[in-house]
C-alpha cells in the first residue's frame, strides 16, 4: 500500500498533538495555570480526532503502531522544554522506534 505524502504529513501532526497534549498537562501538574490543562486536553482531543481521521485512509495497522512517534516527540520536549535528563537508552530507543517507523510507513 502506497502512502500519500499528505497522510504521512497528518500522521506527524497527529504524533505531536499527542506529545504537546501530554507537555501541557505537565506542565499544568507544576505551574496550576488552567491554560496549561486546557492546552493539554485541547492537543489531546485534536489527536484523537486526527487519528479517526487517519483511520479513514490508512488501515489500522499503520496508524496505531505511527502513535509511537508520539514517543519521539515527548523525548525531545522533555529534554528541551523541560530540561529534563535523557540517557543514552533512550535516544537508542528513539533510533530504534524511526527505523521501525521508516519500515511501517515508506
Amino acid at each position: 500500500m502506497l502512502i500519500d505524502s499528505w497522510m504521512i504529513v497528518v500522521l506527524i501532526v497527529m504524533t505531536l498533538c499527542g506529545a504537546m497534549g501530554g507537555a501541557g498537562l505537565k506542565a499544568y501538574a507544576t505551574s496550576r495555570r488552567r491554560i496549561h490543562v486546557l492546552m493539554g486536553l485541547g492537543f489531546y482531543g485534536t489527536g484523537a480526532l486526527l487519528n479517526i481521521f487517519l483511520l479513514k485512509f490508512l488501515p489500522l495497522t499503520v496508524v496505531l503502531p505511527a502513535n509511537a512517534l508520539t514517543y519521539v516527540w515527548t523525548l525531545f520536549i522533555a529534554r528541551f522544554a523541560f530540561k529534563e535528563n535523557v540517557g543514552t537508552l533512550r535516544w537508542l530507543g528513539v533510533i530504534c522506534i524511526m527505523g521501525g517507523l521508516c519500515f511501517l510507513v515508506l
